[in-house]
């Protein structure tokens, strides 16, 4: 099976660091196996390749799990004194890497180390029946990492190395169909810098500033720059705290992650209510927002074609800007930490990242924050 590479997109010609789509998010996990059954139960993702013991890899096991074009690996050590182990001690399930597809591992590898970006590791081929597979990686922010993946050579159920699986019960899709955007926190002052590293090292441009008027409440302030590559496929805010009256959401993340790291995921689908009934069905708790902001919704937002009673039903947030209007909702974090959760999200035209629900938002994180002491 080959995976992502049906209909290849054509990267923006001016564009100095080619990249087609996010390839895979990798997770390191206190247990692969029991995430993996809880992203396939609650969340409709099909398991779709396994490496461990039993294919030949002795200190580790990864679930690949796939829905539409979005795949996500889950990796746990076997021994404690594996790098993997050492990750989850310090910061928790979390995503490890975001690797993005590309055509050429080794030239974009070589481009970003050039340009100040640092390894961390160098380019290797891996081969098996299905063809072969280039990887090379640099470090982001955090313990983070961008794996840079060219699999045009290879036709295998992921990499080599892992083999083929289905799930064991009958998954459901929910309807999630691609990574819209992923956001990541890093401490104080360190925003900028991060952005930089994105503009010179990968040549993305900075598409939207929020300052601390944008995303504030009584309480709790942040700041956030949104970069994006050529094409427009990857799209990457960057949160930093801002002064506050208490400890803001960003401090709380950090807190407990134990440093700068990937805070959400952004997933597309082209029906949430739907998406988001089948969620909720299956368990997935999101956060909540009074049913006080729905009553300006209609002269906030102006038409929409869904019915409001459903999104308010649902708890589904909108926001419009100059090109369309766009439908989101956020879980609560996916694992014991309050760290890492997911964004549900439909665009309706809109390009923007649902500004006018700020406020709503970090006040339902505050409610969160608060019922753990942390607020």
């Amino acid at each position: 099976m080959q995976v992502l590479t049906e209909s290849k997109p054509t990267a923006a010609p001016t564009d100095s660091f080619p990249i087609n789509g996010t390839d895979h998010l990798e997770f390191y996990v206190g247990n692969a196996k029991q995430s993996a059954l809880y992203y396939q139960a609650a969340m409709g993702f099909e398991w779709v390749a396994y490496a461990g013991p039993e294919t030949g890899v002795r200190d580790r096991v990864s679930y690949v799990l796939q829905q539409d074009k979005i795949r996500i690996v889950l990796t746990s050590a076997l021994t404690p004194d594996h790098e993997v182990a050492r990750h989850v001690a310090q910061h928790g399930d979390g995503v490890k890497v975001l690797a993005l597809w590309v055509d050429d591992a080794e030239k974009a590898y070589l481009t970003a180390l050039e340009r100040g970006a640092e390894s961390a590791f160098a380019p290797k081929t891996l081969r098996d029946e299905h063809g072969e597979v280039t990887l090379a990686a640099i470090k982001t922010y955090g313990d983070t990492i961008h794996t840079l993946v060219e699999r045009s050579a290879y036709n295998g159920p992921f990499l080599p190395g892992f083999e083929a699986r289905k799930s064991v019960f009958p998954v459901q899709p929910v309807g999630l169909k691609y990574v819209d955007h992923c956001v990541g926190n890093v401490e104080l002052g360190d925003m900028n810098r991060w952005v930089k590293f994105y503009q010179d090292v990968m040549g993305f441009k900075l598409l939207i500033t929020f300052d601390d008027k944008d995303i504030s409440t009584e309480y709790t302030a942040l700041m956030s720059k949104v970069v994006s590559n050529g094409n427009g496929y990857i799209k990457f805010p960057i949160n930093e705290p801002a002064k506050g009256l208490k400890k803001s959401q960003i401090e709380e993340y950090i807190e407990f992650y134990r440093g700068a790291g990937v805070q959400h995921i952004a997933v597309a689908t082209d029906n949430i209510i739907d998406t988001v009934g089948r969620m909720r069905a299956n368990g997935v708790d999101f956060l909540y927002v009074p049913e006080t902001y729905y009553e300006d919704v209609p002269e906030r937002v102006g038409h929409i074609e869904e019915n409001l009673e459903e999104l308010k039903k649902l708890n589904i947030l909108i926001d419009r800007d100059e090109d369309g209007y766009l439908l989101q909702i956020f879980t609560k974090p996916v694992q014991d930490r309050p760290t890492v959760f997911y964004e549900i999200i439909q665009r309706r035209g809109a390009k923007s990242f649902g500004k006018g629900n700020f406020k709503a938002l970090f006040e339902a994180i505050e409610r969160e924050q608060a019922l753990r002491g942390t607020l």
